[in-house]
C-alpha cells in the first residue's frame, strides 16, 4: 500500500510542476518561436539529468536514519508551505491559481506574439529558468522520496507518468492546462508530502508508529480532515468579515 501512496504522490507532485512549467515553455514558444522553447527545455532537462546522476547516488548512500529524518523534515516545510497556500486559496483568502492567466501575463511580459525564427536570447533564459526550477523540484521529490525507501524506481514511475500526460496534452491543446484543478491538485499534495514527510522523520528518529506502514494512512486522513477542518473555519471568518 504504501508503495502505490509513493507513486501517486510522486505523479501529482510531478504533475503540478510540470503543469507550471508548460505553461511557460508555452508561452515562449507562440511569442519567442518553438526553436527558442525546445533549445531552452532540452538544455534544462540536460543539467538537470546531471544534478540526478550526480548527487542521486549520494543520497542514496546516506545512513538511512538520517536520511529519513533529513528527507522528512523538508517535505514537512515543502508540504506545509503547499498546505498553507491551498487553504488560504479554497477559503478565499487568497486568489486561485489560474494558469491561464498565468499563460497571458507570461505573453504580455515577453513582449506579446510575434514570428521569430532564432533563438531569442530572452526567451530562452525565461524557458531555461523555468523547466530548471520547476525541474529540480521534481527531481527533489524523485530522489528524496525513492532514496528513503530504496524505491527510486517507483518514484520515477510516477514522475515520468506525469511527464508523459502533460507533454501529450499540451501538443495536443497548445494551451496552458487550465481545466486541471491545480488547486486542489496542490491541496492533496501538500497533505501528501506533509504526511510523508511526518511519518519518516518520526521514523528516522527510531519512533515506531503503531500499525506500521499501515499508520501513514491515518496521518493523511487526520492531516486531510485538519484541512478541510481549517478551510471551514477559515470561511466562517471571512464572511463575518466582509459582512
Amino acid at each position: 500500500m504504501k508503495e502505490v501512496i509513493l507513486v501517486l504522490a510522486s505523479f501529482a507532485a510531478s504533475l503540478v510542476e510540470m503543469v507550471e512549467a508548460l505553461t511557460i515553455v508555452l508561452a515562449v514558444g507562440i511569442t519567442k518561436g518553438w526553436k527558442t522553447a525546445m533549445a531552452a527545455t532540452a538544455t534544462a532537462l540536460g543539467v538537470l539529468a546531471a544534478i540526478i546522476i550526480l548527487f542521486g547516488p549520494l543520497i542514496s548512500k546516506m545512513p538511512l536514519p538520517l536520511l529519513r529524518v533529513i528527507v522528512g523534515t523538508l517535505l514537512l516545510v515543502f508540504g506545509l508551505q503547499w498546505l498553507r497556500k491551498a487553504i488560504l486559496r479554497a477559503s478565499g483568502w487568497k486568489a486561485l491559481h489560474d494558469e491561464e492567466q498565468i499563460f497571458q501575463d507570461e505573453v504580455a511580459a515577453l513582449g506579446g506574439i510575434a514570428a521569430v525564427s532564432r533563438i531569442d536570447g530572452a526567451g530562452f533564459a525565461v524557458a531555461f529558468k523555468g523547466v530548471l526550477l520547476e525541474g529540480l523540484e521534481v527531481a527533489f521529490i524523485v530522489v528524496t522520496f525513492g532514496a528513503t525507501q530504496h524505491r527510486v524506481g517507483l518514484a520515477a514511475l510516477g514522475a515520468a507518468s506525469a511527464a508523459v500526460l502533460v507533454v501529450l496534452i499540451g501538443f495536443v491543446v497548445h494551451r496552458p492546462l487550465s481545466k486541471i484543478p491545480e488547486n486542489a491538485l496542490k491541496m492533496v499534495v501538500g497533505v501528501l508530502l506533509t504526511s510523508f514527510g511526518m511519518f519518516w522523520a518520526a521514523e528516522g528518529l527510531n519512533a515506531r508508529w503503531p500499525g506500521g506502514d499501515v499508520a501513514l494512512l491515518g496521518i493523511i486522513v487526520w492531516i486531510g480532515l485538519t484541512t478541510g477542518a481549517l478551510i471551514v473555519l477559515l470561511r466562517t471568518k471571512r464572511v463575518a468579515v466582509t459582512t
